[in-house]
């Protein structure tokens, strides 16, 4: 896996839009109790950013945050929340604490988010805590950025 697999392949440009923003925040359904294979693949492509490093010689995902969002009409949701996470700290994103929020209608089939009303409330509540927590470590480490790695 590369950062560019040639023609046709689309994520150059999103490349290009993580490394320009401070804060990632990767949103995935749950699908058996698992992440959704879309949101597996973006992984699979932010790991192969694991070479690339900024001037400092730092990774270039250091000192970027990041979170998760999960939706879906089945359990799983911290299952997910923690496979996104532990891959996103895997790359070098700083992932703080409550940098997540979730909605899922709970086991089985079922209305959606969309088309549901159960749960919002939650939902919001924890996402408005999640936002203010990443633009907190956000503006931390544009003032304390993490140094590179020892050699």
């Amino acid at each position: 896996m590369s950062t560019d697999e040639g023609h046709g392949d689309e994520w150059p440009a999103i490349h290009d839009r993580v490394l320009a923003a401070e804060i990632l925040i990767i949103a995935a359904a749950t699908w058996l109790g698992h992440p959704s294979s879309v949101a597996q693949r973006v992984l699979e492509r932010l790991d192969a950013m694991l070479p690339e490093e900024d001037e400092d010689g730092r990774p270039v995902a250091y000192n970027r945050v990041a979170g998760v969002v999960v939706t879906g009409n089945e359990d799983g949701a911290h299952h997910v929340i923690s496979e996104i996470a532990g891959g996103l700290i895997d790359v070098g994103f700083t992932v703080p604490g409550q940098a997540w929020t979730y909605w899922n209608r709970g086991p089985g089939p079922g209305d959606s988010y969309l088309e549901s009303g159960e749960g919002k409330d939650w939902s919001h509540s924890t996402g408005r805590a999640m936002a203010s927590n990443l633009a907190a470590v956000a503006r931390a480490l544009a003032e304390r950025p993490v140094p590179a790695p020892p050699s």
